[in-house]
């Protein structure tokens, strides 16, 4: 709850989920709630792959090697469909992407009070606890991708290859501007539209749990439920299709021509 007395309105109650615990003002301001769960959610995943490998055995596996062998056989025919050069990075990139995505978004399961009570008792009074609501995550992570882009086609077709190809595609080095300029929106298009359709998807799925949690609470269980079975749907596509993206994207910075 927030630091002040007496009860919230709806409208109070919505704005207190929605602001994040930080420090700082304006551009300058740091997350610190996103930066926690985040780098936790992170390192969770670091750990878990780690203990898996650390532990696997070509007898009977167990749960989490089983897991875990699931989720790389499952990138690695994405990565086969989708890749078309040949890179060593792309499908631990992709792995990573994808479960670090899917535990950001899985936060949003986590009944939306739970959390920030907790925090409330050791005097923290705000906290958002899913990362992939956070547009500095969704937009830090898709220039991330950006910056690979940028560094492999430079690796791959050179300097002067990677120029010619920005001045020279599609109508030719002669409209060298207008080929400069579809390109200039092209690579905008590509880490806002993933920043945005991961952000947007997960911030809505966090309002209606937000505005189910407002109802009385004998109506809850019977929202509730249904929307975090279909959620469950919502977070692995997304965490999917940002995965596919980037392996897409990834593929044409190694197209040679």
């Amino acid at each position: 709850m927030s630091a002040g007395a007496g009860p919230q309105t709806a409208s109070e109650y919505i704005v207190h989920h929605l602001t994040p615990l930080s420090v700082g003002h304006g551009f300058w301001s740091v997350h610190l709630d996103t930066l926690l769960f985040g780098g936790g959610l992170g390192a969770l995943f670091a750990w878990l792959f780690y203990k898996a490998a650390a532990n696997a055995t070509s007898d009977v596996p167990g749960p989490l090697q089983n897991f875990c062998e699931i989720l790389v056989e499952f990138v690695d025919g994405q990565v086969k469909d989708s890749f078309h050069g040949h890179n060593p990075l792309i499908a631990p990139l992709a792995l990573t992407i994808f479960v670090w995505v899917w535990l950001w978004n899985f936060m949003d399961l986590i009944p939306v009070d739970l959390l920030p009570a907790l925090a409330s008792v050791f005097g923290v009074h705000y906290l958002r606890v899913v990362p992939s609501t956070d547009l500095n995550s969704t937009f830090a992570l898709s220039i991330s991708v950006l910056f690979l882009v940028y560094y492999y086609s430079i690796k791959v077709k050179g300097g002067s290859g990677f120029a010619h190809e920005v001045l020279g595609h599609p109508f030719g080095i002669k409209a060298a501007p207008a080929n400069l300029l579809l390109r200039i929106v092209e690579d905008l298009a590509k880490p806002i539209s993933l920043a945005l359709r991961l952000f947007g998807n997960m911030y809505a799925g966090e309002l209606i749990f937000i505005l189910i949690a407002l109802l009385p609470w004998w109506v809850q269980p019977l929202l509730s439920w249904p929307w975090a079975v279909f959620h469950i749907l919502v977070i692995t596509l997304q965490a999917f299709i940002f995965m596919t993206l980037t392996i897409v994207y990834l593929s044409m910075a190694h197209e040679d021509h």
